[in-house]
């Protein structure tokens, strides 16, 4: 098997001791360690689907930004895309938030976002660059290229809508809203049809953002819209 690549994670192997902790500070077992109880959730993935989903997980992230500081960025962005997707009810749908939440954590470094391996030595700003790339590139960099437009479409379009908007309106820049679309849908589906695609356990994640690009885009927007805007006006207050 080929190294993993650090987009290629569905499961919830990214969340770190810490945000156990904050998911379990209210309900430590009597007579067991916090390192003990995270220990057996993590071998019980459905226990913790069911605690990212719950209201009291929610309230305490929303009511009490104080907690911010101690949690992943990861957690974060799945306990909100979550809410903004609603139930999140078959597993294909567990995995496709995971697979967005990891990807949202990675991209909260810039550079991370304009490299489509994180140990290239040169950034790519714009998708015809990257596609170029990957008509001379192997099988391996293809696939990684690839997932990579379609996570950097989907992040841009689902976190700076208005970034894209102001671009083509004031700047004159050619591409708009419905070019990142398309790019993504059509990139999420090539990643989606490589073999190591089936190799990571990802054809059904990429099939879903493929088909469904425009509704994880939207719950991005909710996302952002609802609960970072309104922690960034509370703290211009503060």
């Amino acid at each position: 098997m080929t190294t993993r690549p650090d987009f290629a994670r569905c499961e919830l192997s990214a969340l770190g001791q810490s945000d156990l902790r904050f998911l379990l500070e209210r309900f430590p077992a009597p007579g067991q360690t916090y390192e003990a109880i995270a220990a057996n959730l993590r071998a019980l993935p459905n226990t913790l689907e069911s605690m990212l989903e719950s209201d009291y997980v929610f309230h305490e992230i929303v009511d009490r930004r104080e907690w911010l500081a101690d949690i992943s960025p990861f957690l974060l962005f799945n306990v909100l895309l979550r809410r903004s997707l609603g139930r999140v009810r078959t597993a294909p749908e567990r995995k496709t938030v995971n697979y967005i939440a990891n990807v949202l954590a990675l991209f909260v470094r810039a550079d991370r976002l304009y490299r489509v391996q994180p140990n290239d030595a040169e950034t790519q700003e714009y998708i015809v660059d990257m596609l170029a790339d990957a008509a001379q590139a192997d099988s391996v960099r293809q696939f990684c290229i690839y997932a990579h437009v379609g996570n950097f479409t989907l992040f841009l379009t689902g976190v700076f809508p208005a970034w894209i908007d102001h671009r083509h309106r004031y700047r004159r820049r050619p591409v708009d809203r419905s070019y990142y679309t398309q790019q993504g849908q059509t990139n999420y589906h090539q990643a989606a049809l490589h073999h190591l695609a089936r190799e990571y356990d990802l054809e059904d994640v990429f099939m879903r953002l493929a088909l469904d690009f425009e509704g994880y885009v939207r719950a991005l927007n909710h996302m952002v819209g609802t609960w970072f805007r309104s922690w960034q006006s509370q703290g211009a207050r503060n």
